[in-house]
């Protein structure tokens, strides 16, 4: 069977727990104030508000960029990213048939922002830094009106658009030392440029609001001030004072009923500021950069992102933070599920460690060690500790409730930690390094013991799994070898030569059989006895692999570098069902005890969960 074979089913996709938070403008409320619409990686979610349930829209073959949605929420436009020299995608959607309306085709590379008209007539696209045009399409006919060069060659590159709220034939767009009222010429099919005047201030505006009369826009810039321009006459009319100066500056700006702005800095910092004389009325501190805020209806309440991936809820009369959605930032390195459990999993990225519950897609509890790396982790039998290992070279243990520490073996290790896990009986730890050495260790009551150090490897071990009667474990290698030991005597009994670097390995769940995946892109099945290989596997067009299988035994499932998760039949060795919707490689995947649930991470953060196609029979 062909790899990228199109007449594979499709693996079910439930839930999503991501957002992609360096998007401009990346988060709003549809119009009906039921859903959020936000993008994470090449899909675009809608999330109902009220209960968290999540519909999906697929059509992007590279990450979103910027997201528009129509003033009667009729449409949604979305721009992505493409590689040098290829032409970047924008997508009308249909919203109420959750279908595809028209694809457009102009930009190179990037498409940069996106605005409607107010009466839904035109739709206003921004190229990127290497396309530099600014066109108008016509929605009906989904055709190019006209097309300008977005800036004058002096100026620098144009980072945003906005629409008039009451005229289809007006939009501005700002950016590096440019400020254009744009005026649509229906007869001459072109678009007239009017440069605004603001004086000797040299300013990069990253973000533009448009009063509900048409009379001002409001620029928020790189600098940290505003800018107050006359629509009409596209005069400057006022600046911030620079005690209102806001950190790393302006990233996002509304206008709310009551005229007043609400601001989020780069610095994290939101705040309610006078639209007359920019006072902060109110601030709240946030994590990391403000990149969006949707109102929701008129406006007594909002939504803010942040670069964090972090969605909160606000409401105008408290004006408190609500957090409602996290998710990594980082690439995800790790994911363990709880044992005998379909409802608790962990993952790590950069120097968190965070809980989740399945069934809600939230976070439960969040660990974090400052300025270390946690390499991997494991969810402890009896599920009373969360095991961790380090880039500083410790092993840690974590209370999984609270969080708070249980044990740390300082300097486990010569180098980093880069494999841990835990005997069923919880009364062991084996650990791995960068160096290659296999560690064994002894928990009780008053802390711990090392039991022996090996020094079977000579390159960094990926993986360790243990046999379920805590009689032998194997280790994987990128030194190209997995070693299987005798967990009484700690020596080996076996060692498998792969060839290539050997990042997963799993034990069948009946244990005359392993599995190995690794740099050749393939998947090796091993005789536990005799170290033979078995069978091999072209499970990818490129990179490594991981993989889990299910507790039954009748099926794994694989997802690496190509981005593709893939089900297959353990006896016959096909693929019996295709995910296609990650964004990024695919760095950890795990099976449900219950063989109902799958869930994949990513290296952009994101952590899929999906409906296992193959469920137990009890």
């Amino acid at each position: 069977m062909s790899l990228d074979s199109t007449d594979v089913p499709q693996i079910e996709l439930e839930a999503v727990i991501g957002f992609t938070g360096h998007v401009p403008s990346g988060l709003w409320v549809h119009p009906d104030s039921e859903h959020l619409i936000y993008p994470l990686g090449h899909t675009i979610i809608l999330k109902t508000i009220k209960d968290g349930k999540q519909e999906f829209l697929h059509g992007h073959t590279n990450n979103v960029s910027c997201i528009s949605v129509s003033k009667s929420g009729s449409y949604i436009a979305s721009g992505q990213v493409d590689f040098l020299g290829f032409e970047a995608k924008v997508i009308i959607w249909d919203y109420a048939q959750r279908t595809i309306y028209a694809q457009l085709l102009l930009h190179k590379e990037k498409v940069e922002a996106l605005a409607f008209s107010p009466n839904e007539k035109y739709l206003v696209s921004l190229g990127g830094q290497h396309d530099g045009r600014v066109a108008v399409w016509n929605i009906e006919t989904k055709r190019a009106i006209c097309e300008s060069p977005a800036s004058a060659r002096s100026a620098g590159q144009c980072l945003t658009v906005q629409y008039s709220n009451t005229n289809d034939y007006i939009f501005v767009s700002a950016g590096s030392e440019t400020l254009v009222v744009w005026r649509l010429d229906l007869f001459t099919g072109r678009i007239e440029p009017k440069k605004c005047q603001i004086g000797k201030l040299r300013r990069t505006v990253n973000c533009v609001e448009i009063d509900q009369d048409d009379q001002f826009i409001f620029c928020g810039t790189t600098s940290g001030d505003f800018l107050k321009i006359n629509l009409e006459s596209g005069f400057l009319t006022d600046c911030s004072p620079v005690k209102t100066k806001f950190s790393l500056g302006v990233n996002a700006l509304k206008i709310v009923k009551s005229g007043k702005l609400l601001v989020g800095s780069g610095c994290g910092m939101l705040s309610l500021c006078s639209h007359t004389n920019f006072k902060i009325l109110k601030q709240v501190p946030l994590e990391k950069g403000v990149t969006s805020i949707a109102l929701r209806g008129e406006g007594h309440q909002f939504f803010v992102g942040t670069k964090a991936a972090q969605i909160y809820r606000f409401s105008y009369d408290d004006f408190k933070a609500d957090l409602i959605s996290t998710s990594h930032t980082d690439a995800v390195k790790d994911i363990d599920i709880a044992f005998g459990s379909s409802e608790i999993f962990a993952t790590c990225s950069g120097e968190d460690i965070r809980v989740w519950c399945i069934g809600r897609h939230t976070e439960l509890l969040r660990i974090t060690v400052p300025n270390v790396t946690c390499n991997c982790l494991h969810i402890m039998a009896d599920g009373h500790g969360i095991l961790s290992a380090w880039s500083d070279k410790k092993i840690q243990m974590f209370a999984p409730e609270s969080g708070r520490p249980m044990l740390v073996i300082e300097d486990a290790h010569r180098m980093s930690v880069t494999a841990i896990t835990g005997t069923r009986s919880c009364k062991r730890i084996i650990s791995g390094s960068g160096e290659g050495q296999v560690h064994f260790w002894e928990l009780h009551p008053g802390g711990h013991r090392l039991l022996k150090a090996t020094r079977g490897h000579t390159a960094t071990i990926t993986c360790i799994k243990i046999k379920s009667d805590d009689k032998e474990c194997v280790s994987a290698s990128c030194d190209g070898t997995c070693i299987i030991w005798d967990l009484k005597q700690f020596v080996s009994l076996q060692t498998l030569n792969a060839n290539t670097q050997v990042w997963t390995v799993c034990y069948h769940p009946e244990e005359y059989h392993i599995i190995t995946s690794g740099n050749d892109r393939k998947i090796t099945y091993w005789g536990v006895y005799d170290s033979s290989t078995i069978r091999k596997l072209e499970a990818s067009q490129s990179g490594s692999n991981s993989v889990d299988i299910s507790q039954d035994g009748k099926h794994f499932v694989t997802g690496g570098d190509d981005k593709q998760l893939k089900v297959w039949d353990y006896n016959e060795g096909v693929v019996t069902h295709v995910g296609m919707l990650h964004s990024s490689s695919i760095t950890g995947i795990k099976i449900c005890s219950n063989n109902r649930t799958l869930i994949s991470t990513g290296a952009d953060g994101a952590i899929y969960q999906w409906r296992f196609p193959h469920p137990s029979s009890s």
